[in-house]
């Protein structure tokens, strides 16, 4: 049975491969509907990567553009969440360049996973469940996490981000960052690696 509405383009029933179809034959509904379903994650991507909500708000939406222009392009060799997240990883390090040639001198900090339906930050479903005090830590341990996870080098945060926190496989994650099973392999044992001794030196290792 399908859940197609011809007047509305693609439902949340069907699949990408429908939705970008549709778009494919000029129905912008389409694309609002896969804008509606990869956005807070493609936010929480380039948030992690950049450290600045508004400037991450921006990537996401300069990517959606992109991904849209570029949408006949796509044949589906890969599925379209992870073509659209190597189009928002390309935009998130253009702006990651873009931030160091203006030489800002402002700290930037890595919290929690950001909302993108808000500047909110995204807290566990339990946090209600939670004493204060114990939350209280639990946030501030968080906080240490990815203040290390910001001090990585780009190559190294990258794989770390993908494969550690949004679970990408690697066969995917090569298809995003358009690196060797080996390569990300050996960035990815170097960024644990980094960051373990960034969280020693926080002494966070014995709290987690």
């Amino acid at each position: 049975m399908s859940h197609r509405v011809d007047d509305k383009g693609c439902t949340s029933a069907d699949s990408d491969v429908e939705c970008v179809s549709l778009i494919k034959e000029g129905r912008l509904e389409a694309f609002e509907e896969l804008v509606e379903r990869y956005q807070k994650r493609m936010l929480n991507i380039a948030y992690r990567m950049i450290g600045d909500y508004d400037e991450a708000c921006e990537v996401v939406q300069e990517a959606f553009l992109s991904a849209y222009r570029a949408i006949k392009k796509f044949r589906g060799d890969a599925k379209f969440s992870t073509w659209l997240t190597g189009i928002t990883m390309n935009h998130a390090k253009n702006r990651l360049r873009q931030i160091k040639s203006r030489s800002y001198h402002e700290v930037t900090t890595f919290d929690d996973p950001v909302d993108a339906a808000s500047s909110e930050t995204v807290y566990d479903t339990q946090a209600q469940d939670t004493p204060a005090l114990e939350q209280l830590e639990r946030n501030e341990i968080r906080q240490k996490v990815w203040e290390c996870i910001g001090t990585l080098d780009q190559d190294h945060r990258e794989v770390l981000v993908l494969r550690d926190i949004e679970e990408f496989s690697y066969e995917e994650i090569g298809l995003i960052l358009k690196i060797p099973d080996g390569t990300i392999k050996s960035r990815l044992s170097r960024a644990r690696s980094a960051l373990t001794q960034c969280l020693k030196m926080k002494k966070v290792i014995g709290d987690l």
